[in-house]
């Protein structure tokens, strides 16, 4: 038998070996299959950017009609929701900091006179600013009622006076790709991402070091078997699998979370597949430099929370430092989760997103490189 035929005959039952050594411990099929699909299901409902209700105290000091209607005009729209009522701004002060409050209103003592009088009328807005996007939600929901009521005063003044009311500009706004603006449609993609390379950067790392552990690597390297066909052997299955939760996940997103689907999934799988040799390279690499499964578990604990951190899942890359959006480049999962925000929301295809794809492909050969190389030289 000639080497290609033999090698054939040598992957597929490094291949089926795997598949069944896989199938057999319960605990991994759970951690592969069902975790990343219970995982986007409780992330998708507890990730929400969405801000409302936000409980806000009030202090009205002027008990007028004019303060009443600010104040109930202000909490009308829903994104600050009325909490306990306190008798100043110190009390109003000390609510937020018991918690019991996240943003104040105070009204002064002479804000229904300064308006009747066609005064400045000020009022104070309080927001707890230890969650900023909170915080800048009920401070930018405050800001636009009173621009609005001040624009609409001076609108009525000016008719009342037979003045035309000064020129507007109107802006209307197009929201395109996520028209309702909710969180899950942008955050559950990126999820998929991050899920992919906990479950199998991890699970292949201490796939490898628990057959070194137990003795059995060593058995399979008294084979005549090449060190990249192993390799190759072992992450087929994983491959596989990683492929299937795609499928899971994709389905949890369009009929959970009402995710569209409205790119190619050519694109999205070819970028599925690039990603996994990635992140499995990655396990791999770490098994290779690992002597025993808590290392390699602490080794890829190490990767996948710097990748996770500077893939741009929860924050823009835009708004990091300009020397660590550099560092991003290095991120395989960036570039996945590129992707499939690109073909689920935008609708890319693969003319849209080559660079990404390409990327992977090099990142994935790189460092399966780089482990059948190390494997190799351990053998040695």
């Amino acid at each position: 038998m000639s080497a290609g035929p033999r090698s054939l005959t040598q992957y597929l039952a490094v291949v089926k070996k795997e598949f069944r050594q896989t199938a057999r411990d319960r605990r991994v099929m759970f951690m592969l299959v069902a975790a990343p699909l219970i995982q986007t299901v409780l992330f998708g409902f507890a990730v929400d950017f969405d801000v409302d209700r936000v409980p806000t105290a009030v202090a009205d000091l002027d008990r007028s009609s004019a303060s009443r209607e600010a104040a109930r005009r202000l909490l009308a729209d829903g994104t600050l929701r009325r909490g306990a009522a306190a008798l100043g701004a110190a009390e109003a002060d000390g609510l937020l900091d018991l918690g019991d409050a996240a943003a104040a209103l105070v009204l002064p003592p002479d804000f229904g006179s300064d308006l009747a009088g066609g005064r400045t009328a000020r009022a104070q807005v309080l927001v707890d600013g230890t969650d900023p996007v909170r915080a800048g939600a009920a401070a930018s929901a405050a800001s636009r009622f009173f621009a609005a009521a001040a624009a609409e005063r001076m609108g009525d003044r000016l008719r009342a006076l037979g003045l035309p009311a000064p020129p507007s500009a109107q802006v209307t706004p197009r929201v395109l790709y996520n028209p309702r603006l909710k969180t899950a449609v942008y955050v559950v993609p990126g999820i998929l991402a991050m899920l992919l390379v906990v479950v199998t950067t991890i699970v292949t790392a201490m796939g490898l070091s628990r057959e070194r552990e137990m003795g059995t690597l060593e058995q399979v390297l008294v084979t005549p078997l090449r060190p990249f066909v192993l390799l190759a052997g072992k992450m087929t299955p994983f491959v596989a699998i990683g492929l299937l939760d795609v499928l899971l996940v994709l389905t949890a997103m369009t009929w959970i979370f009402e995710v569209p689907m409205r790119g190619p999934l050519v694109a999205l799988g070819l970028g599925s597949l690039l990603y996994l040799c990635s992140t499995l390279g990655v396990g791999l690499l770490v098994s290779t430099i690992s002597s025993t499964q808590q290392q390699s578990f602490l080794g890829a604990f190490l990767f996948v929370i710097p990748a996770a951190m500077l893939s741009g899942i929860m924050t823009p890359i835009r708004a990091m430092p300009g020397w660590l959006q550099l560092a991003t480049w290095l991120n395989p999962l960036r570039f996945f989760a590129e992707i499939v925000r690109g073909v689920l929301l935008r609708g890319a295809g693969l003319a849209e997103l080559w660079v990404q794809l390409g990327v992977l492909l090099f990142y994935g050969v790189l460092i399966l490189g780089l482990a059948t190389a190390r494997f190799r030289t351990q053998v040695g």
